[in-house]
């Protein structure tokens, strides 16, 4: 979501001093490519670049051809073909073995439904959408409706459909994949092709670290750099303060009894409990066993948590299974982390691995590194 927000201050900032801007985003992928399908970056007409496509190597060309869109004002569809070797003969270099297909769209201000109004209407709730963005692959020719419309959780609709012909099973797909959690490309066969990009797009991750203490500083600012909301509790009032902590969106200073009143937790909440106070630390984690977060993190030794875990076994309170799954104690990946950075480092690493559902193993065991399976085109015939 980081991308997401530093996009929409990059075209405020370029709308207000009276520059035209264009939106590049990756719509599909096939095979290997650096970043993935949703990628985005915001190119102003006098060649700004915020966000990324790639790893660098296509951002130059895709510079050129946005400042033809914005001369055009019209949206192209661009495919870097790179699955021979000789990629050269694209003056780009990429070297990724892949085929990248990317949107580029200039962004018309004035339409309340442009793609930057439909990222501020996502980030004005605390909720997943579905993003449309529509385009034709057989003809580049062709009209290209680009990113189009936006859907929430109460089937609410921002922006247009561009044809009635596949209204309908568009809009149950993007139901589907706002069901189900996985981003999906597919074709409607109704006269001209139609390929569709429905993404999914989650809610930045929300941190909620109880600890003010000279270890919790890293691992906010490292949580920071990652876009994520840092919420941060103590009952220790000369510790959390915002000179301590400038990067944290919210500092609650309460006793541990009462501390889970003034947090808020969803499936993108992930919890550290480090405030190296047992007393604090137990009642904390007492309190979060039945709500079942994605992630809590415990640091100090295991023997320390099974000791809390016995505790609340001898009060009658027994920790199921399930519950267990969410408990990270010692809470870190182990990356022979000795220091504050690299103990915070290696926290937030392991946040992330859950977050995705990944391992967090070395990717040279890996023969891909996306997931392209979501990906992959399925066309649908409309009758």
């Amino acid at each position: 979501m980081k991308e997401l927000k530093d996009i929409i201050a990059a075209f405020d900032a370029a709308h207000n001093a009276g520059r035209q801007t264009a939106l590049a985003t990756v719509v599909h992928v096939e095979g290997s490519s650096y970043r993935r399908a949703g990628a985005r970056m915001l190119i102003t007409e006098d060649g700004q670049l915020t966000g990324a496509i790639s790893g660098g190597c296509l951002e130059g060309d895709a510079l050129r051809k946005a400042r033809l869109v914005m001369a055009q004002n019209k949206p192209m569809l661009v495919t870097y073909d790179t699955t021979d070797d000789d990629d050269a003969k694209f003056g780009v270099g990429l070297g990724c073995n892949g085929i990248i297909h990317i949107m580029i769209e200039p962004i018309f201000a004035d339409r309340p439904d442009n793609p930057i109004q439909l990222f501020k209407q996502f980030l004005s709730k605390r909720e997943p959408v579905v993003l449309i963005t529509l385009f034709t692959m057989n003809d580049k020719q062709a009209p290209q409706p680009g990113t189009c419309l936006l859907l929430n959780k109460d089937e609410e609709i921002r922006g247009q459909f561009p044809d009635d012909a596949i209204k309908e099973a568009l809009l149950q797909d993007a139901k589907h994949v706002l069901t189900n959690g996985n981003s999906v490309t597919k074709t409607y066969l109704y006269g001209d092709k139609f390929t569709c990009f429905i993404e999914l797009l989650q809610p930045a991750v929300s941190l909620v670290l109880f600890g003010a203490g000279n270890d919790a500083i890293p691992l906010v600012q490292i949580a920071a750099a990652l876009g994520w909301i840092i919420h941060l509790v103590d009952g220790r009032a000369n510790y959390a303060v915002p000179e301590r902590f400038p990067f944290a969106a919210k500092i609650t200073i309460s006793k541990p009894e009462n501390a889970l009143q003034y947090v808020k937790i969803d499936n993108r909440t992930v919890i550290i409990l480090m405030t190296h106070n047992y007393n604090y630390d137990a009642c904390v984690l007492k309190q979060l066993l039945p709500l079942s977060p994605s992630y809590i993190g415990v640091l100090g030794p295991k023997k320390r948590l099974q000791r809390m875990l016995d505790e609340f076994a001898g009060e009658g309170i027994e920790t199921t299974p399930q519950q267990l799954e969410s408990i990270f104690g010692p809470a870190g990946l182990d990356i022979g982390s000795e220091n504050a950075d690299e103990i915070a480092l290696s926290i937030v690493a392991e946040m992330q691995a859950i977050l995705k559902s990944r391992a967090g193993t070395s990717l040279r065991y890996k023969t891909t590194i996306h997931n392209h399976v979501a990906q992959q085109i399925v066309h649908q015939s409309m009758p």
